[in-house]
């Protein structure tokens, strides 16, 4: 069996694992609203390249988008965390077969080439290059532009899958990003405006002059082949440290938080909230981004001109207070799908579960109240801001979100692999999350057209002081239908272990 072959077989049994899979049906309603978001972007895409390639003709500047290229390099990088994986086919069986096992990783790594993520930006492309060759670029100029510009997608798609791999591996990769990208923005903050020109207008005749040139095709093909063989190998050595257990660890002392204790089992529940956000690698990791993420947008927000509109400034309030919560209560019972049996022996054992996550959560979100301190102290958001969103986000939000535990089934593992696909489960999940995100900030601004900023901030605290008090009521009732739902979830959390 050749490559080729060996390709569409892996190809072919990558379709058939989804479709065989228990939520196949369920993932359908994911792709559907991915596939409307994804529409929106070519769209607006296909906007955006018939208008610079007009541009672009007019004044017989073809280089144009390459001028825009860094900004788009950017934007790709960034929206595949959102949509794209690492080897989105498991490895671990194959390595067992009568197989190259490095053919078979080349295989996975290829298959991500003719993703269709790669393809996106030809919505761009494609319009300007089109009305560039309607101008005065002849067909052959066109048709290597549109190659060269593929080929910088792809190489920006393999530099992702190096970053992706190790940052899975450990948060302090991220540095590797910021260095990169810092040293093409730090240059414009540490000279002055004059230098900036002077060095724009060298950056722009550099681009001018050798953008078409094969000395910019070779450049990238080299560099795409690097990344490539770095990815090859890199996936390979930590396949084999994942399937041999090679990961190393050390054992700690870890507090047994005896403080909780007075609090009998719900306090038994804290710890292990606690102790999973401490240990489970996925749960520490959406921690510690949400952290930076915070801290950064309040120091971007507190001492900078960005996000002074009224619709950025709530939704920016909204999104540090309920990051954490929208993250990990979207799968709320998945990781306890391991060990559900368990908490069915005892009556209520599963409400006072429920309880302790609320009070964690709740409990959270003083730690981006914290973080958006900067933002109060410069001005930028006002202390009844803040309280609002605070107060609706430990009240109808997490109501909300609370709600997914009567129909989550699906087992999530206690510590994600390389080797793991993060899949949909059900049309609740983007529903509730569209929901959470957006109805708050488009009830305040409503409420301030017709009223005033103020008295916006004294409803929205109103309503998530009704609904934070009030959560013994409708958390039982949650508890309550998820006893009516209990063997067709208990039925989905053992088939997907």
């Amino acid at each position: 069996m050749n490559k080729f072959q060996l390709f569409r077989l892996l190809r072919k049994n990558n379709k058939l694992s989804e479709k065989r899979n228990v939520m196949f049906e369920a993932n359908q309603y994911g792709k559907f609203f991915a596939y409307l978001g994804l529409t929106f972007f070519v769209v607006y895409f296909i906007a955006i390249g018939t208008f610079l390639g007009w541009v672009a003709a007019t004044e017989d500047e073809y280089e144009m988008v390459f001028i825009i290229l860094p900004f788009i390099l950017l934007f790709d990088f960034f929206g595949r965390f959102m949509a794209q994986q690492t080897p989105v086919m498991l490895v671990k069986p194959y390595l067992l077969m009568p197989v190259s096992k490095y053919t078979a990783v080349d295989c996975f790594l290829v298959s991500q080439l003719f993703d269709s993520s790669n393809l996106i930006w030809m919505s761009l492309f494609l319009p300007f290059t089109f009305i560039c060759v309607c101008g005065s670029m002849t067909l052959l100029q066109g048709l290597g532009m549109l190659l060269l510009l593929h080929l910088i997608i792809l190489t920006n798609s393999q530099w992702y899958l190096l970053v992706r791999t190790l940052v899975n591996r450990s948060i302090f990769w991220w540095a590797l990003p910021i260095v990169v990208y810092g040293s093409f923005v730090l240059p414009f903050f540490l000279v002055s405006d004059k230098s900036v020109e002077k060095l724009l207008d060298h950056v722009f005749d550099f681009i001018g002059e050798y953008a078409f040139s094969w000395y910019t095709f070779a450049l990238f093909v080299i560099l795409f082949l690097v990344l490539f063989l770095i990815n090859r190998t890199l996936q390979m050595h930590l396949i084999y440290d994942e399937i041999s257990k090679q990961e190393k660890t050390k054992l700690k002392h870890v507090s047994e938080f005896t403080a909780l204790n007075r609090f009998g089992q719900i306090g038994e529940y804290l710890k292990l909230e606690i102790k999973s956000t401490m240990r489970n690698k996925a749960i520490r990791t959406r921690f510690i981004q949400g952290v930076v993420i915070i801290t950064m947008l309040s120091l971007i927000i507190a001492y900078t001109d960005a996000y002074t509109g009224g619709f950025a400034r709530n939704m920016w309030c909204l999104y540090c207070f309920v990051f954490f919560g929208a993250v990990n209560l979207v799968k709320v019972m998945g990781p306890e799908g391991n060990y559900i049996d368990l908490l069915m022996v005892h009556e209520e054992n599963i409400l006072t579960l429920l309880r302790a996550k609320y009070y964690f959560y709740c409990t959270i979100v003083l730690l981006p109240f914290l973080l958006l301190l900067p933002t109060i102290i410069s001005g930028k958001f006002s202390l009844l801001m803040v309280l609002a969103y605070l107060l609706i986000t430990t009240g109808p939000e997490y109501c909300l979100l609370f709600q997914l535990a009567v129909y989550n089934k699906q087992t999530l593992p206690l510590n994600d692999k390389i080797t793991g696909k993060n899949q949909f489960e059900n049309k609740l999940q983007l529903i509730i999350e569209l929901v959470v995100f957006f109805v708050p900030v488009a009830l305040v601004l409503i409420l301030q057209a017709l009223f005033n900023e103020e008295v916006s901030f004294i409803v929205m605290i109103v309503i998530g002081l009704a609904f934070t008090l009030s959560n013994p009521y409708w958390m039982r009732h949650i508890y309550k239908r998820m006893m009516r739902h209990r063997y067709e979830n208990l039925e989905g959390f053992h088939s997907t272990r």
